[in-house]
């Protein structure tokens, strides 16, 4: 078995009242958030920065403090069982317009309810209603 660690953001913009989050469609036909594997010397911050420059070409990054939440799942990849970890940050950035990468079919800005509804994975449901709590709490 191989063990793989990711990083990825929950990247939201206001919009008028509102906040709305950034899900990236992937080829396999799931929607999910900003991630990717960690690179040699990185901590798991600068990779949630490096793929979010990366996947959607945004930049202005503010990380909310006191938001890191770890998921856990297992994959098959070429034969392989893969243990695979990923920690999400929570971020804010006022890039409306983004540049998808080769990695992904397209992406949305959505509400909260929205989000919910086109998540595809029961653990990504989970870590956006955490961020979506703190956001009602603090902001």
């Amino acid at each position: 078995m191989i063990e793989e660690t990711s990083a990825g953001i929950i990247l939201y913009r206001k919009e008028n009242s509102k906040k709305l989050f950034l899900l990236l469609h992937y080829p396999s036909g799931h929607w999910d958030f900003v991630k990717g594997k960690m690179e040699k010397g990185e901590t798991t911050q600068q990779t949630a920065v490096r793929e979010t420059k990366e996947e959607t070409g945004i930049t202005d990054i503010t990380f909310v403090e006191d938001f890191e939440e770890w998921i856990g799942y297992n994959f098959k990849h070429k034969g392989e069982l893969i243990q695979k970890k990923v920690v999400f940050f929570l971020a804010e950035t006022k890039t409306k317009t983004i540049k998808i990468s080769h990695e992904h079919s397209g992406y949305t800005w959505m509400d909260y309810n929205a989000s919910m509804e086109k998540t595809t994975f029961e653990n990504a449901k989970t870590v956006l209603t955490k961020a979506q709590r703190l956001l009602s709490n603090t902001l």
